[in-house]
């Protein structure tokens, strides 16, 4: 089995525009044109559904970043909304199970904070490129490792209120 390391380092650029794209865009608007994917809607529980950090403006641009970004890597504008539609659709499901653990909004869960968020989009993009299983297993690890040091840099650079 061959590692394809150009779909790899495609597949975590995409997937880390994704994820830092509404981080970004949080910095520069603030809680302007922020509402929250829930709606504020409280389950059973007690606990929100997502929580407030999850809104569609972060949505939005975590699409459309890396839709805008795909062309730029030879790849066709799809995969790169692919890719973000499926990393968003896996940080909500990560926050989903967060707040029915009870954790607190912006806590971390380490794996479950990593994960979904770069599996379901390394997944999606065998659409366009060839990942072999260990490919996704790479881009996986690549951004589980990455995102935990680049949150410690953000954070000493005021960039991220709290590292992981």
């Amino acid at each position: 089995m061959q590692i394809s390391l150009l779909a790899i380092a495609e597949s975590v650029a995409l997937v880390g525009v994704a994820n830092a794209a509404p981080v970004a865009l949080k910095r520069l608007l603030s809680n302007h044109c922020s509402m929250p994917v829930d709606g504020g809607l409280l389950m059973r529980d007690g606990r929100p559904l997502l929580g407030p950090s999850k809104t569609w403006r972060g949505v939005a641009i975590g699409i459309l970043a890396p839709a805008f970004m795909s062309p730029l890597m030879s790849l066709p504008w799809q995969a790169g909304a692919l890719v973000g539609a499926t990393a968003m659709a896996g940080d909500c499901m990560a926050s989903f199970l967060k707040r029915r653990l009870g954790l607190a909004v912006s806590s971390m869960a380490l794996g479950l904070d990593q994960v979904p968020e770069s599996l379901l989009p390394a997944i999606s993009m065998r659409a366009y490129v060839h990942l072999t299983t260990i490919d996704i297993v790479m881009v996986v690890l690549i951004f589980f490792f990455g995102e935990l040091a680049s949150s410690r840099v953000l954070f000493r650079l005021g960039l991220r209120e709290r590292p992981y």
